[in-house]
């Protein structure tokens, strides 16, 4: 979704669904899928309809990429109307499709893998997920 969204604003510069692609975010991070459209199409439809076995994470690694998300596709906000950097914007919201994108295909996540490697430094207690120790 968040992969479909960004190039749709990419490619045929519908800036105005910044917003869109940030709120989805933004609810993800505060409450999970339950107040994203996107959060809901993606657990209640499309995950389902693939009918792939599940693969269940502890959420605060989950809920720390979303935040990242979140901050990347409020850049992009406000450089394209802040700032009407449109191209920038462009840029920064190619970053997030291209993780997205990692996520999606490869079940690579790098704000997972970014959780776990500031957990391994400390800079995240342990007690923030105690799943995630290794």
């Amino acid at each position: 979704m968040v992969v479909a969204l960004s190039l749709t604003i990419i490619i045929f510069e519908y800036y105005w669904l910044i917003p869109v692609l940030a709120y989805g975010f933004l609810a993800r991070v505060l409450t999970g899928p339950t107040l994203s459209p996107m959060g809901l199409l993606a657990t209640k439809v499309v995950a389902p309809g693939l009918k792939l076995p599940v693969k269940l994470v502890p959420g605060p690694p989950k809920r720390f990429a979303q935040t990242i998300g979140l901050v990347f596709s409020v850049t992009a906000l406000i450089l394209h109307f802040g700032f009407g950097l449109s191209g920038a914007a462009s840029v920064v919201l190619g970053i997030l499709a291209l993780f997205a994108f990692l996520e999606s295909a490869f079940a690579f996540c790098a704000g997972c893998l970014t959780f776990a490697v500031l957990m391994r430094l400390g800079l995240i207690p342990e007690d923030v997920c105690e799943a995630c120790v290794f």
